[in-house]
């Protein structure tokens, strides 16, 4: 089960979008900031909590911190959410289930 800070991080459209960029390839802190209409330290701290939610992984190369994202706990949210959707939904029963039942049912 993925963490309350995953849900968290993507509550805000600033760090989703800062995912979005990330999906096109990794990218150094500096580029993801010139992105952004906001101080340095505000996009810092997004990048922050991305990192602490598991979302993204900052790797240093250089002088440079390079994000890149982290497709596996995406991945599990999404799982999470699709099974929440399911919730009042009856469980599919699986193929040929009927068909067995029926089948014990006559040969009794």
């Amino acid at each position: 089960m993925t963490g309350p800070d995953g849900y968290k991080a993507l509550a805000d459209p600033t760090r989703r979008q800062i995912l979005k960029l990330l999906r096109e390839g990794d990218l150094p802190a500096g580029a993801i900031a010139e992105q952004f209409e906001m101080s340095w330290p505000s996009v810092s701290r997004h990048l922050s909590v991305l990192a602490s939610a598991g979302l993204v992984h900052a790797t240093r190369r250089g002088k440079q911190l390079v994000y890149s994202l982290t497709t596996s706990v995406l991945a599990d949210i999404v799982t999470e959410l699709a099974d929440m959707a399911r919730i009042n939904q009856p469980q599919a029963k699986p193929r040929g289930h009927k068909a067995r039942a029926a089948t014990t049912t006559a040969g009794s």
